[in-house]
């Protein structure tokens, strides 16, 4: 089944920090998965990259991943 076309969309800046302006708790911290949620990884940065992306960065030697699922779901 092919991806649905929101999946790789993307999202502008304004759009990622009106979407992260909805969360009651301002406090928590963001962080990036790249399997839906199964893992994450902290930011340590965000740049710019070719003048056309804000890139969010984990800049750890050794990233630390946290587990959110068991894969028994």
């Amino acid at each position: 089944m092919a991806n649905p076309e929101w999946t790789s969309r993307g999202k502008t800046v304004a759009q990622l920090i009106s979407e992260l302006r909805t969360f009651e708790n301002q406090d928590l911290e963001v962080r990036i998965s790249l399997n839906q949620g199964d893992t994450s990884f902290p930011i340590s940065l965000v740049a710019k990259v070719d003048g056309k992306y804000a890139v969010l960065k984990n800049c750890q030697e050794t990233p630390t991943p946290i587990q959110h699922r068991d894969g028994h779901e």
